[in-house]
């Protein structure tokens, strides 16, 4: 699977904690190497649309739009934020 960021990703993981920062390069290494890795909880969170979100520690997520083989990362943020996101969709 291919991975591409598109806006306001970069902007929103710029506001982040450093350690978040951190964190969150490491989880997308390891996604790379293996999506379906426990720890990332690497899953689909939307029915109607291809919506996919993985695990940054304990209180952060992203959320990525899944089209052919490639994942656009859209959102990065903390859990109050990311279930915001989910209700939008």
């Amino acid at each position: 699977m291919k991975s591409r960021t598109v806006s306001p990703f970069w902007e929103l993981f710029e506001e982040l904690p450093s350690k978040i920062q951190v964190l969150a390069s490491k989880a997308y290494r390891l996604w790379r190497v293996n999506p379906a890795s426990k720890g990332l909880r690497f899953k689909r969170v939307c029915d109607s649309e291809p919506i996919y979100s993985v695990r940054i520690g304990r209180e952060y997520r992203a959320l990525g739009l899944l089209e052919g083989d490639t994942i656009y990362w859209y959102f990065i943020g903390n859990h109050d934020d990311y279930e915001r996101e989910l209700k939008k969709l």
